[in-house]
């Protein structure tokens, strides 16, 4: 299979490239820096800058992951822009190009997030559920989805991957926890009862196979564990995978002065559930949280 991938090179497109290598599968990665895709994804991974320069081969599938960390800083006019034209700008560049092809990939896979949902407190959401609350990063993720729908007019199916907080050794949310674990500093953030929706990056890229591989997949999957955790759990929970205390709270005052709206991603949460995933049949590796912290405390 020829898959093309955008955000390639990023914590979850990297682990893409080296699991489907290792399956023989044949793979493009779309990047401002294709000099680096070799390096970072695998030596039988094709590094392009322009779409055009994908010729007239075969598609079979696109993976569609670009986009701007959304949590690295405050979102300022600037930085909404730049989340903006990261995710919506380029699929529509994704979009007006696969409109020009002759041949066309049978499935769009793209990436959203639970933040979808919006902060739903207590709440128990499914891939069913709507917004409950409209921040930015909800209104984020629901032009980005709208955006790659489209491509259902040109006779692909779509899929749409709303991933949790993706717990991995080499990057992503853990990375910036690490530090303040490691010395003690940890603790709950705000009062701790947000609901955290994880999944282990095992998961993630197991589950973003299983829905290449379907040909009855489309639409929205919670990418996220069947048990999500309040936030004080998943605290006290890597303080015991790490041997540290987890104890020092980080107050949403604080946050809210330093972060301004960004600090709505910290002090909200989802409480969702992969319904759509445990019907079609697809297996968690890891369903609760503490086994997922275990696995991956040694490399932390």
């Amino acid at each position: 299979m020829h898959i093309l991938l955008t955000g390639g090179t990023g914590l979850i497109g990297q682990r893409l490239c080296q699991y489907w290598l290792a399956k023989g599968h044949q793979l493009t990665v779309w990047s401002r820096r294709p000099e680096q895709v070799g390096r970072l994804c695998g030596a039988g991974v094709r590094g392009i800058d322009r779409l055009e320069a994908f010729g007239d081969q075969t598609l079979d599938a696109v993976v569609n992951l670009a986009g701007a960390p959304i949590a690295d800083r405050p979102w300022s006019s600037a930085r909404r822009a730049l989340l903006w034209g990261s995710r919506i700008t380029l699929t529509e560049q994704l979009l007006a190009w696969l409109e020009q092809r002759q041949q066309r990939p049978s499935v769009l896979i793209s990436g959203s997030a639970v933040g979808w949902y919006g902060d739903a407190g207590e709440r128990e959401i499914t891939e069913a559920s709507r917004p409950v609350k409209e921040d930015f990063a909800s209104q984020l993720c629901i032009a980005w989805e709208e955006t790659a729908q489209q491509a259902e007019a040109l006779g692909i199916r779509v899929v749409l991957v709303r991933t949790g907080l993706v717990l991995a050794s080499e990057g992503g949310f853990l990375s910036r926890l690490r530090l303040p674990f490691k010395l003690g500093l940890g603790g709950p953030i705000g009062d701790g009862r947000q609901w955290m929706p994880w999944i282990h990056i095992n998961d993630e890229i197991a589950l973003i196979d299983f829905l290449l591989q379907r040909n009855d997949a489309s639409g929205p999957y919670n990418a996220c564990a069947p048990e999500p955790v309040r936030n004080r759990e998943f605290a006290r929970r890597l303080g015991r995978a790490l041997h540290r205390p987890a104890l020092l709270p980080l107050p949403a005052p604080v946050l809210r002065f330093g972060l301004g709206e960004l600090s709505t991603l910290l002090l909200g949460g989802q409480r969702a559930r992969p319904v759509r995933l445990l019907a079609a049949g697809f297996t968690f590796q890891f369903n609760d949280v503490q086994s997922a912290l275990d696995e991956l405390s040694s490399r932390l």
